[in-house]
Parts: structure tokens; C-alpha cells; sequence
């Protein structure tokens, strides 16, 4: 056997073993490809995060917090992410649960849109595990990840397989564009070969980073490549990631934000005032001076996320991001003393060891969020040519097994008929 044949037959039989699977990661890849975006429109459409006056100025994070439901209790841990946009809301992360806040009177506003996040959610648990149920996500994960495997050997054999021998016009031509008015068959193959041409390098971007996803393994040659040993278990990856969310420069202290007038907001200024204090004592340095000192340390910045309850010793670590939430070169982590504000250390994808960044690069590379919108709109069209690929080669599969059997059948059908010609052929030779 060639080694071309070799690599057409490993090719052909991952296809079809782990068909199911990459069809499902397929269509649900697609589906996800903008999911931040729609979830941040539908999270916050609806919402008026504005100032309530011109001269308004944002509340402490801490104070944010302390309405939402849950927090009175002091045990929730939350995360509270404030944007440089002005009439954005907050978010606060509370638990399974998202809330958004008016930054400036400190207002509950809702949930966004639960709907839009349990759909995505569930189209998630689809991609990753076949939506298997918790007792069975093991096996769900072992699924994917074989098939993701499988999908890497078909990404990366098939360019080898379509290869023309000799670089003509026409034979470029029949690989790299679509015909019209074929019959089933030649347009199935054209489409095959034309849709893998134009979306390997893609795929095997996402593809390829998502079994460094899968696999340990995998993830620990992307840290040796580099020359590096791999981090220990848990200790993967960069920076805290953020949800998208930032804060005002310069932000007054809460005393100094405008209330609505009258009884109710001498009142909510008097329950933001007991808040502070009480925050004050107990954890050392208010949410609002993180702020302020992240917004300093990186002046483009769009989202800052602050970790609650804040220690009243150590270190509390503010993740600053100047993307949009799922780009790691944009993205910084900001260490500061819990007790005096003071900061201890900023740590970015700059900084990062060649082997963090390769690593950090490939989980954001896989929905195409490092390069923004124009790369997931890239990892989607790469997923749609995926959902192709997978529906053509079974059909040109199944036409090749039908093939198979009807030159099954005719060989079978000629040595049957063999020995009765034979034998007819002898007993005309000894006639007299």
C-alpha cells in the first residue's frame, strides 16, 4: 500500500467514525461565533446606564454590590465588572446569576436577557460534551476531544490528498473554485475539495487549538516547544479573564455622586454612606480606589472587573482589559495591597513567558476572539465550511460503499457463472 493510499484510508475512516461528533462541534461552532456580541446587546438593550445628571459621577464598586440581591448576607462572592462607557451599566456576577447595575445611583436594572444566555449556554454544553448530563460529561468530553483529534488527522491529510501533481491552470482551478451543472457526485467532490482548500488554514487553527484545549498532553507540547516546562495542573493559562465591563477615570468618591432629590435619595445616600463605612472597616481599601488605581495603570481601558468581597490583608488582583473581552493581548491583571491600595505588581500578555502567550494565544485563537470580530467571523465560516466537509465526504463515502458492493456483487456473480462455462466448454470438446 502507498503511503498516499494510506493517508486517503486513515482520512477517509476518521471522517466517517467521528462524522456525528464533528458535525455537532461544527454546527454548534457556528452558532457561537458571536456570542458575546449578542449577549451583550440583549444583556443590556433594554437598560439605561446614564447619568442621571451631567455632573454625575459613578458609585464605588462596593456600593454597587450591596444591592443586588444576595449581598446583605456579606458571603456572596461576586464580580463586578464597571465600563468606560458612560451609559453602560455594570455588571455583577453573582453566583449562576448576572446582574446589571446603574453605575451612577446604584440602581438594580435586571438580568439581561437569561433566555439568550441559557440558549448559548446550552448550544456551549453541546460543543463541548455533547450536552451530556453531569454523571456523563467525562464521557461527553472524551467523545469530543477523539473526535477533535480525528478532525485535526482530516484537516491536516487532506491538503496532502487534493495536491495536484502538476501545477496547471485547470487542475488549480478544480481544486480552488466551484462548478456549476455537475451531477450529484462531481459536485460533491468539487465542493469538498474547493471548500477544504479555502478553509485549512483556518481549521487547523481551530481545530489544532482545540485539541490543546482537549488534552493535557497537548497543551504541555505547546509549553515545550517553546522551551519551557509546563506549568503544574490548574495553574494553566494568564491573567484573570474578565466579562466585558470597565470604569470611569477618575471617579469622585461615592459622597460626591448626585441622588435624586427628596426623602429617597437622602435615604439611598445614607445607605450608601453605612455601606462605606461598613466596607471601610472591613476591607481596608474600597472597591473604588482599585478602580481608580487599574483606570491609572491602563489608560485605554474598556472593562475593569473587581473580585468581592475585598481581603482586609493580603492581595486582591483587578483584571483590566482594553478589548473586548476575549483578547489576552489586551488584557492586564493588577495586584494591589488589600490594605493600603498600594500596587504590587501588573502582569500582562506582554510580560508573559513565550510559552504562557502561545498557549493563552490558541484558547482565544479557537473562537477567533483574539483578532476580534473579523477572526470569529473567520472561525465561523471555517466551522460552516466544516459542517460541508463533514456532510460531503459522507456522501461521497456512501456512494463508495455502494460502488463497492455492486463490484462485490459482480465478481461474486462471475465465479459463480465461471465453473458452469467451464464445464459446458469441456463437455463440447468430447463430443464425437
Amino acid at each position: 500500500m502507498t503511503f498516499r493510499k494510506l493517508l486517503f484510508w486513515t482520512h477517509l475512516v476518521c471522517g466517517v467514525a467521528a462524522a456525528t461528533a464533528i458535525l455537532i462541534m461544527s454546527v454548534t461552532g457556528v452558532l457561537l461565533t458571536y456570542q458575546r456580541q449578542i449577549t451583550a446587546w440583549a444583556d443590556m438593550r433594554a437598560y439605561d446606564g446614564g447619568p442621571p445628571s451631567p455632573d454625575a459621577a459613578r458609585l464605588p464598586v462596593d456600593t454597587l454590590a450591596a444591592g443586588v440581591p444576595g449581598a446583605s448576607s456579606g458571603e456572596a462572592q461576586m464580580t463586578v465588572t464597571v465600563r468606560s462607557d458612560p451609559n453602560a451599566p455594570a455588571s455583577i456576577v453573582a453566583g449562576q446569576k448576572t446582574f446589571f447595575v446603574n453605575a451612577y445611583t446604584g440602581a438594580v436594572l435586571g438580568e439581561g436577557a437569561p433566555g439568550i444566555r441559557a440558549f448559548f449556554r446550552r448550544v456551549t454544553d453541546w460543543h463541548r460534551w455533547l450536552a451530556a448530563s453531569a454523571e456523563n460529561r467525562a464521557t461527553g468530553r472524551m467523545i469530543t476531544g477523539i473526535s477533535n483529534l480525528a478532525f485535526f488527522i482530516i484537516v491536516l491529510s487532506g491538503p496532502i490528498l487534493w495536491w495536484p501533481k502538476k501545477f496547471t491552470l485547470k487542475q488549480i482551478r478544480a481544486i480552488t473554485w466551484f462548478k456549476g451543472g455537475l451531477p450529484s457526485k462531481a459536485r460533491d467532490f468539487n465542493w469538498h475539495n474547493t471548500i477544504g482548500f479555502w478553509s485549512a488554514i483556518p481549521l487547523i487553527v481551530v481545530v489544532g487549538s482545540g485539541v490543546v484545549i482537549s488534552y493535557p498532553w497537548a497543551s504541555n507540547l505547546v509549553y515545550r516547544a517553546a522551551g519551557e516546562q509546563p506549568p503544574a495542573q490548574g495553574a494553566r493559562g494568564g491573567p484573570v479573564q474578565a466579562a466585558r465591563g470597565g470604569a470611569a477615570q477618575g471617579a469622585r468618591p461615592a459622597g460626591a455622586a448626585e441622588r435624586p432629590a427628596g426623602p429617597a435619595g437622602r435615604a439611598a445616600g445614607q445607605r450608601a454612606g453605612d455601606v462605606r463605612q461598613e466596607t471601610t472597616a472591613t476591607a481596608g481599601v474600597v472597591g473604588d480606589v482599585l478602580v481608580a488605581r487599574a483606570a491609572a495603570q491602563s489608560p485605554a481601558w474598556r472593562t475593569i472587573a473587581v473580585r468581592l468581597p475585598l481581603p482586609s490583608q493580603g492581595q486582591v488582583a483587578v483584571t483590566v482589559d482594553e478589548g473586548d473581552g476575549g483578547q489576552p493581548q489586551k488584557r492586564g491583571t493588577l495586584t494591589l495591597d488589600a490594605a493600603t491600595g498600594n500596587i504590587v505588581k501588573w502582569e500582562s500578555q506582554a510580560a508573559a513567558t513565550p510559552g504562557r502567550r502561545a498557549r493563552s494565544w490558541l484558547r482565544f485563537a479557537h473562537t477567533g476572539e483574539v483578532y476580534g470580530l473579523a477572526g470569529q467571523t473567520i472561525a465561523g465560516l471555517a466551522s460552516l465550511g466544516g459542517v460541508v466537509l463533514v456532510w460531503t465526504g459522507l456522501a461521497l463515502s456512501y456512494r463508495r460503499f455502494l460502488n463497492w458492493r455492486v463490484v462485490k456483487k459482480r465478481e461474486a456473480e462471475r465465479r459463480a457463472a465461471a465453473p458452469v462455462g467451464a464445464l459446458a466448454a469441456r463437455q463440447s470438446t468430447s463430443l464425437p
